[in-house]
């Protein structure tokens, strides 16, 4: 029990790099009811987006002065990529069945994979990360590293923004409307077309933003890193209910904490010592999802879904 503040920390955190990716995942399905199953690799290309950047600085560049431009390099990155997946890949498969833009996804997620792969071929095993200098940091009983501190800014900042974007601009009014109802919208004049890349672009712009903190929390990035990412992140969608922008981020945060807990304490009780271990923290997350979908199909807040039918 005396670990018990420092694991919902802990879990906090993690739950706080699932929801940025969850965001995409549930605002492209509340808008086309696309589950973009590539989305786990937008997130890893804004990791190595953001690494290219570090990479391109002159020696000595102090990480404080490099984090803001790997951050803008990373979000350059994965919008360009999601934003070209929409325009290319999906857009014209809008009105095909809905079987038909989920094996595009999939196969652009393997596409993206090998295409960095190819570019960075160390990258196979893992490449560093740069970290920033200093920490780690106690308060109380709890100790949150130095690349957690990124984390602890980005998430409630990012929320805040996208919070007020949707509710008080024209634009996220227009994302609103063609959620509800795509034809109608577009006969009072938005164009849905614009709305469905601002949301593909805002997706990817919150992805990567969790791949730097993905980077700076793990010191060390990979191109498969965003299939498993992208699972649990898909995940937390389904958990807060799919469509719902809040819900996303909630649901990050209590597959995070579930997580977190069931690695840590499981393996204290006795004859399941050996489903405590890490490699078991995938298998609680799905555990999770298997127990919300068949008690709360809906999610944790509800889908916010039109029926299109």
């Amino acid at each position: 029990m005396n670990e018990l503040p420092q694991q919902l920390v802990n879990g906090l955190l993690l739950g706080a790099m699932y929801g940025l990716v969850a965001i995409g995942y549930t605002m492209v399905y509340g808008i086309v009811q696309l589950i973009n199953f590539a989305h786990g690799e937008i997130f890893m290309t804004g990791a190595f987006g953001a690494l290219t950047v570090w990479l391109w600085l002159p020696g000595g560049t102090t990480m404080w002065i490099a984090l803001p431009l790997m951050i803008i390099g990373a979000v350059i990155v994965a919008v360009a990529i999601a934003v070209g997946a929409e325009r290319f890949a999906y857009r014209p498969l809008r009105n095909a069945p809905r079987l038909a833009p989920l094996i595009t996804a999939i196969g652009l997620s393997l596409a993206l994979q090998q295409a960095v792969w190819a570019w960075y071929p160390e990258a196979k095993s893992a490449r560093t990360f740069p970290q920033i200098a200093g920490g780690p940091f106690e308060i109380g009983s709890v100790t949150i590293q130095t690349g957690d501190v990124f984390l602890v800014a980005a998430a409630p900042l990012s929320m805040a923004i996208l919070g007020y974007f949707v509710l008080k601009t024209r634009t996220g009014r227009g994302m609103q409307a063609t959620a509800q109802d795509p034809d109608t919208a577009k006969l009072m004049g938005v164009n849905t077309d614009r709305i469905i890349v601002i949301a593909f672009a805002l997706g990817a712009a919150f992805a990567a933003v969790g791949a730097v903190a993905y980077g700076l929390k793990y010191g060390e990035i990979n191109f498969r890193m965003g299939f498993i990412l992208g699972l649990k992140a898909f995940t937390a969608a389904v958990l807060g209910g799919i469509g719902n922008i809040y819900g996303a981020m909630i649901g990050g945060v209590v597959l995070g904490v579930a997580e977190t807990l069931a690695t840590a304490y499981i393996a204290d009780i006795p004859a399941m010592d050996k489903f405590g271990s890490q490699s078991w923290a995938d298998v609680w997350a799905f555990v999770l999802l298997i127990l919300v979908l068949l008690f709360r199909p809906q999610g944790l807040l509800g889908e916010r879904v039109a029926d299109r039918a």
